[in-house]
């Protein structure tokens, strides 16, 4: 398959054997499904183009018909790039049709496409506590049918310092402020350094009596305490009802990982389409995994609203990539052994593929780590592509669930709806019990893709409404905070 009439490579769509014929090329080697095949001769040195743009200079000369991958292939990205702003873009057009979704109208104006319990620990040393509070709690006739409580688990918020006990507290702050909560215990031990007080003062609570706390070393028994809290917040709960309201309140993270050579080609414009369709209609999307710009990022610029958002993302990738020099490690140590496994050879490539989620539409706002969703229309934030950590920031930012495509599979999720899409049907069918929708058959030359398109909107429309995620079934539901300091 040659994916853009410029490219220099073709996609095998299925392994291949040595001497075969391929869209009139004849194969030197076996060739793996996803991987690359020169489409014509190409002189050491010369740029290999795929997607319409380089993914990197040949190492050697390639022949027409050799496999195309880390052996002949290099970066061609450098430490030091010029971005140039280059005017306001066009902008996608607006559609007068709004569908509606049912969700949870909360104090503040904002919806909830969930109504659950939330238990936040201050500091991991309570995660036990909260963990046997929620299994005794759950499946009771307290609770509201299809709640469920979830415990947002990590390892910090003691022993840090500076940005680290910024990142831990404000993140937190953010997840108990999400409007698919519908009512949160905060617990603390007492002796932590991310204090009850201390995080209450940062709180903008919307509805304060959605909100619970407690400090474990206070009480003389803390199980029954948290017990309480958690009754006391179900009742809230249970008034609380779907209503209709337009899909333009609508905000969806776009992620991807475990990638292989279909991802850029199938799941990832699939989201990209499904972004274009949400922002067309007022709705917003965020794309984040900012090292996996890397490449990619003039696309990203061309498609600034105005000059001041150019000017955060010149800022965003720079930034990064100081990150990384602080840290003494390489810019462009990407893609990971699984990427490579599944053919993606060079950090352009990835990055071209990967911003393909975030489709055509421009950028409306550029927002840093532990930042919140002010701004309709397509955001950039600023996270790793780590998939922990970047999925747990869509959903601090304010996002109501996250669309999340693989190739080579991962089960991962978080505490709002993780929707995985499958970048090829062979995924699809091995993991069903991971897998929510497979985009594998775009790749099939029969394949209405605007059909498949529509299945997928109607299908996050079912999701938003209520209907349950692999995740949330499964009760993958992570939460994984940025660190990037010294622990005490």
């Amino acid at each position: 398959m040659q994916i853009h009439r410029d490219d220099t490579v073709l996609i095998a769509l299925k392994p291949f054997k040595k001497n075969e014929v391929v869209e009139g090329v004849r194969l030197l080697q076996d060739i793996p499904a996803g991987h690359k095949i020169a489409l014509n001769n190409i002189a050491q040195g010369d740029h290999v183009i795929k997607y319409g743009a380089s993914i990197g200079k040949a190492r050697t000369a390639i022949r027409c018909g050799e496999h195309i991958h880390s052996h002949n292939l290099k970066t061609g990205l450098g430490t030091d790039e010029i971005y140039t702003y280059s005017g306001t873009p066009e902008r996608l057009k607006t559609e007068q049709e709004i569908p509606q979704i049912q969700a949870y109208e909360r104090a503040n104006g904002d919806i909830g496409i969930r109504n659950d319990l939330w238990i936040v620990p201050l500091v991991g040393c309570v995660n036990g506590i909260a963990h046997s509070v929620a299994r005794q709690f759950e499946g009771t006739e307290t609770l509201p049918e299809g709640t469920q409580v979830t415990v947002l688990a990590h390892p910090f918020g003691c022993s840090q310092l500076g940005d680290d006990h910024i990142n831990t507290r404000t993140i937190l702050q953010n997840l108990v402020m999400h409007p698919n909560a519908g009512g949160v215990l905060v617990m603390g031990l007492g002796c932590e350094n991310n204090t009850l007080k201390e995080f209450l003062d940062g709180l903008d609570m919307p509805d304060p009596s959605r909100l619970r706390c407690m400090i474990a070393q206070d009480t003389d028994n803390e199980f029954e305490t948290a017990y309480r809290h958690l009754q006391d917040l179900a009742k809230n709960l249970k008034s609380d009802k779907r209503v209709p309201v337009g899909v333009n309140r609508l905000r969806v993270g776009l992620k991807c990982g475990g990638s292989d050579g279909f991802s850029g080609i199938t799941a990832n414009p699939l989201l990209g389409a499904f972004s274009d369709w949400l922002c067309s209609r007022g709705g917003t999307t965020v794309l984040t995994e900012v090292p996996e710009m890397f490449g990619a990022e003039r696309i990203l610029m061309a498609r600034a609203e105005n000059q001041s958002v150019f000017a955060d993302i010149v800022s965003l990738i720079n930034d990064f990539k100081q990150y990384f020099i602080d840290h003494n490690q390489p810019i462009y140590e990407n893609p990971s052994p699984g990427n490579k496994d599944g053919g993606i050879t060079t950090l352009e490539e990835k990055s071209l593929g990967c911003t393909q989620k975030a489709g055509t539409a421009i950028v409306t706002d550029v927002l840093r780590y532990q930042g919140r969703l002010t701004k309709s229309g397509l955001n950039l934030l600023e996270a790793p592509g780590n998939d922990g950590t970047a999925i747990t920031s869509l959903a601090a930012t304010g996002c109501h669930l996250v669309l999340f495509t693989t190739g080579r599979g991962n089960p991962l999720g978080t505490v709002i709806p993780t929707v995985k899409v499958a970048s090829n049907s062979e995924l699809a069918d091995r993991k069903k019990h991971w897998i929510d929708f497979s985009a594998g058959a775009l790749v099939q030359e029969d394949t209405d893709k605007d059909l498949v398109s529509n299945n997928f909107a109607s299908y996050l429309m079912d999701v938003a409404s209520g209907r349950k995620t692999l995740n949330e079934i499964n009760r993958m539901q992570e939460i994984v905070i940025f660190k990037t300091g010294v622990t005490l």
